[in-house]
């Protein structure tokens, strides 16, 4: 008898349970249906997967795409909004992977000169250099800003939590295995890799061997080893083998952040450093890169002499001369001389009175300085960005100094595809959108289609250039009409609109 009444009573739980089910799902359909919905009616679509354009009517609601119909047959409702489409393209929002905005985010969450170029997610952690703790910071930053943030644990911020300032030799296997606690836990946190920067002082003595023992752990959890190799210079072709190394052994994937030929020296050897990957790839390393569209990459000034031997003369101008000369090199921030900054090393040093190798020599003795070096050249430039296996990136972020933190995405769109016609916008917007997400396992953006998250970009093809400048590095671009993140819009085409809509998004 007990045992009946015992059913009955687990019977009458389970039918309240299911009627309370039922209630709650019929109340959110009828909420769903409450929402206002967007249309863009007559949009030429081209959806992130490098197919043809369309003219298309577009629907969102709830922070998703819900509707994908023929031009004219879309059915607004009281209360939706409808925005003309009729010749402006509608892309997938977009995605960089290389995004230096870790503090930026925590001081202006609205993100102004990244949304207003079209980024609706971005990844910051490049280079070797993060948050201490990925799951804290990215904690931090919910329902605090406009776009999307993910991030990776940097290889340099991880030798310097365990090493200090004691960073000038390789790490023991106690460090190493210290470090890779850290690492463990920042995976399970959510990043999608790590990265390195080799060129860098945190990064500059560690070993081959010590990234790749490394680049296992956060290949045991499905993520990405991400480097700023350790030359991009003289030795780029013995950096990009390591990088292939790496991956090999550690058997993990492989992304070569901006990579570029750095200077003079190696003008023209894109085609062997494009080469030596597509080897890597037939061979099955899964192996891709990024590129910015400059021809001047922004560093810290040492990164001119890659002997380190700072305090040589003879080194020291054999680096500028490496460049193409003191005047390829402008100084952005110098805390010890503020004077110096907005001149080229060149100008700082006919400013005092000395040559440019000791005014060099001065600035890294008194805690060195921010540069931007014109080092680069077109033809290499075009070469990656008509290579398939190289993504859009920034290299950027909020505050910057260097005009890739507000023009990137737009320079490609206005310079390389409208004006140059290096490639075409198909190609571009994929490069920016569905390449980025598949990289990062992002399955549910980077494209226009039925049921992804409504991360659009909608822009004036005809128009749409960047406007930032060395001089001017935070000149928002012109041709961007509108920016949506899931679904709600944060760029009305001229400003921010202040809303906050942007998720944290995690490996998978």
């Amino acid at each position: 008898m007990i045992r009946v009444k015992t059913t009955m009573k687990c019977a009458l739980f389970l039918k309240r349970l299911v009627y309370s089910f039922l209630i709650l799902s019929l109340l959110s359909v009828a909420a769903f249906a409450r929402q206002s919905a967007t249309h863009f009616r007559d949009v030429t679509v081209v959806d992130g997967t490098g197919s043809p354009r369309y003219v298309a009517d577009v629907t969102i609601l709830g922070g998703r795409i819900v509707r994908i119909g023929k031009p004219g047959t879309m059915k607004p409702r009281q209360g939706d909004r409808v925005i003309e489409g009729s010749g402006l393209v509608l892309a997938p929002g977009f995605i960089d992977i290389h995004n230096h905005s870790e503090s930026g985010l925590l001081r202006e969450g609205t993100a102004a000169n990244q949304v207003s170029q079209g980024i609706t997610t971005l990844i910051v952690g490049p280079d070797g250099g993060s948050p201490d703790v990925i799951g804290d910071y990215l904690n931090g930053l919910q329902g605090k800003v406009a776009v999307n943030v993910g991030a990776f644990i940097g290889h340099g911020t991880l030798r310097t939590l365990v090493m200090k300032e004691d960073l000038r030799r390789p790490a023991t296997a106690e460090e190493i295995a210290q470090m890779s606690v850290l690492l463990e836990k920042a995976m399970k946190d959510g990043a999608f890799g790590l990265s390195s920067g080799l060129e860098y002082d945190a990064g500059f003595s560690a070993t081959t061997e010590e990234l790749i023992q490394l680049a296992r752990v956060a290949a045991k959890h499905g993520g990405i080893y991400m480097t700023h190799m350790r030359d991009e210079e003289e030795g780029v072709l013995d950096a990009i083998r390591e990088a292939i190394r790496i991956g090999r052994e550690a058997k993990i994937a492989v992304q070569v952040s901006h990579i570029k030929m750095g200077n003079k020296s190696v003008w023209g050897k894109s085609a062997e450093a494009i080469a030596l990957i597509n080897e890597a790839r037939e061979s099955g390393l899964d192996i891709t890169a990024d590129a910015y569209p400059y021809i001047a990459w922004a560093s810290t000034i040492t990164v001119l002499v890659p002997s380190r031997r700072h305090e040589d003369p003879a080194e020291v101008q054999k680096g500028i001369d490496a460049l193409g000369g003191a005047d390829k090199v402008l100084i952005t921030s110098c805390r010890a001389f503020p004077v110096y900054e907005g001149k080229t090393l060149e100008q700082a040093a006919a400013l005092e009175k000395k040559t440019p190798v000791d005014t060099y020599i001065e600035i890294v003795k008194n805690g060195g300085a921010g540069v931007v070096g014109f080092g680069m050249n077109e033809s290499d430039v075009r070469a990656f960005y008509q290579t398939p296996w190289v993504m859009v990136s920034s290299d950027g972020g909020i505050g910057g100094r260097h005009p890739r933190g507000t023009g990137t995405f737009p320079r490609v769109l206005g310079l390389f595809v409208r004006e140059n016609e290096w490639l075409g916008l198909e190609e571009a917007i994929r490069k920016m959108s569905m390449f980025p997400a598949q990289r990062l396992g992002l399955r549910d953006r980077g494209r226009i289609k039925k049921g992804m998250r409504a991360d659009l970009v909608l822009f004036d093809p005809e128009t749409v250039v960047d406007r930032a400048t060395f001089t001017e590095p935070q000149l928002f671009a012109e041709g961007i009409k509108g920016i949506f993140v899931n679904g709600v819009e944060v760029w009305d085409g001229t400003k921010i609109t202040g809303q906050l809509p942007g998720e944290i998004v995690k490996r998978r």
